[in-house]
């Protein structure tokens, strides 16, 4: 076992896991075996390989705590949230002094939209282990959630008080964009920025939540700075490649013509519950589903990754016929299955209306599947000014994703891509799409939310007009800021920035 745990610890899984699955040839039943292989499972992005290596280690050893938290953390992992769940409160009641047993169940309820229940888990953790960092980090993230943000901010305060040079509470703070630093804070930031033995992505952090404390003060010329230097340093961290997402738009474009689409036309799942939000981040996409999840007849959920967990789960032949190519194969019979797949996995999301939103942007890649596996879903897509939509990407430090967003002219270039796939779907599915301009919901909110509900099939309602008094979860950037009535400061506010902005507006230039 040493041996494979050193292995392991180099970056020699292969050869670790020989060694453990030769123990386990002698010992089927080596726990700690077990639970190695599923970590390099996991590691692998393999997670139900390594959910049936630790269901056997949670059968051979049901009293062990950390194969139970092992499971619940492999279940999250892959969307499995009832499942990690349960997991989690196995773990709790094996171990109800240790903070991480409260973590793990605070993680799993968060993910699957329970904020109260996540918080008060949190918050035990804490009680067990004060000034434990990853959970200050998710109480504060979902007080924020529920737009407690007076007690958000204090929980930040205090993690910040417990571990001075941590710089997460400060992106956190900067995250909230109603927050407005103090000039200690900025001292403190840029000391902590100076420190030659500071992480790399705490660099990022700390660079992004300077980047706003000095837009929010009008320093401009100075907050770019701060927002240009934490995107070389995320970028650094990244893997992205444009020729790909060029590649990728090209491959749907020759797979969804007119006349694949209609030989498949009425084939999918008649349910008409979804309602996708798309586009790119920072266009809006989250004001569009407050004002739809302000209605009695719809559930808000969040970003799901269900429409792409779907696409992925067919049979792939070789790399030449993999999705969407590999759709040419499906029998008549499969479409409906398909959509009825995506309902059974997003029952989990929802809260008893009849309709629900899937607000995740990147669907876009997803709406001939869409097309043809829920032919009566609903389909909008959130537009805005490709100026502030790509400028407002790239001041965002997503905690996860959008790899594209760090990089002026590759930001820009994904937009174009974007926009040549968006009209390929408007050519082959007519009508089937309705483009929301951010710009004009700030100038006709009423006018924009009528238009909006009679696409959708839903009766006027005025809460939808009033969103902003709406009670809901709400994870993105934008959560504050939904929660306010319609606002036209962001409205151009790429303008303040034109003079570092060439890059971009020459790559966007056939758009503007």
């Amino acid at each position: 076992m040493a041996r494979a745990g050193q292995l392991e610890r180099d970056g020699k899984g292969a050869e670790a896991e020989d060694i453990y699955r030769s123990i386990l040839r002698r010992d089927p039943d080596h726990v700690e075996a077990i639970r190695h292989l599923a970590a390099i499972a996991s590691q692998h992005q393999k997670y139900r390989e390594a959910q049936i290596f630790l269901g056997q280690a949670v059968k051979v050893a049901p009293d062990y705590a950390r194969a139970w938290l092992d499971l619940s953390v492999v279940q999250l992992a892959d969307d499995q949230l009832e499942e990690a769940i349960d997991s989690a409160r196995m773990v709790v009641e094996l171990s109800p002094e240790a903070a991480e047993a409260h973590l793990a169940l605070g993680n799993a309820l968060a993910r699957a939209d329970w904020p109260e229940e996540a918080a008060e888990a949190y918050r035990a953790a804490l009680e067990r282990q004060p000034g434990h960092a990853g959970a200050f980090s998710g109480l504060g993230q979902q007080l924020k959630t529920v737009g407690r943000q007076a007690e958000a901010i204090e929980v930040y305060r205090e993690s910040i008080k417990c571990d001075p040079m941590n710089a997460e509470p400060y992106w956190s703070l900067a995250n909230m964009k109603t927050f407005r630093f103090e000039d200690h804070d900025l001292a403190v930031m840029e000391s902590m920025l100076g420190s030659a033995d500071l992480p790399e992505q705490a660099a990022v952090q700390l660079c992004n939540a300077l980047g706003f404390a000095h837009e929010n003060r009008q320093d401009y010329d100075r907050a770019f700075h701060y927002f240009s230097s934490g995107n070389k340093r995320q970028r650094a961290l990244l893997h992205y490649d444009p020729v790909q997402t060029e590649v990728t738009t090209d491959r749907h474009k020759e797979t969804f013509t007119r006349s694949f689409l209609e030989r498949r036309d009425g084939l999918g799942a008649e349910n008409a519950a979804p309602i996708f939000i798309v586009g790119l981040p920072r266009s809006g996409s989250t004001l569009l589903e407050q004002i739809l999840a302000s209605h009695s007849q719809v559930d808000g959920t969040h970003e799901l990754s269900d429409v792409g967990a779907v696409a992925h789960s067919l049979p792939v032949r070789s790399t030449q016929q993999r999705f969407p190519e590999n759709l040419s194969d499906l029998g008549d019979q499969v479409w409906s299955k398909l959509g009825e797949e995506y309902i059974k996995r997003t029952l989990k999301y929802r809260r008893g209306a009849p309709r629900f939103i899937d607000k995740n942007p990147n669907n876009f890649f997803y709406l001939g599947l869409i097309r043809l596996i829920l032919p009566n879903a609903r389909i909008i897509n959130a537009k805005r000014h490709p100026m502030d939509s790509c400028f407002g990407s790239y001041k965002q430090l997503f905690a996860e994703g959008q790899p594209f967003t760090y990089d002026l002219t590759e930001i820009g270039e994904y937009y174009l891509q974007y926009q040549r796939l968006m009209d390929h779907w408007h050519t082959v599915m007519p009508g089937f799409i309705l483009d929301v301009q951010y710009e004009e919901v700030v100038e006709d909110v009423e006018g924009q939310v009528r238009r909006i509900l009679d696409f959708c099939g839903l009766a006027f309602e005025p809460s939808c007009v009033e969103f902003h008094k709406t009670e809901r979860a709400v994870k993105t950037a934008s959560s504050e800021q939904v929660r306010q009535p319609i606002y036209s400061s962001s409205v151009n506010l790429w303008r303040r920035y034109q003079s570092h902005l060439k890059e971009l507006s020459e790559v966007l230039e056939p758009l503007l």
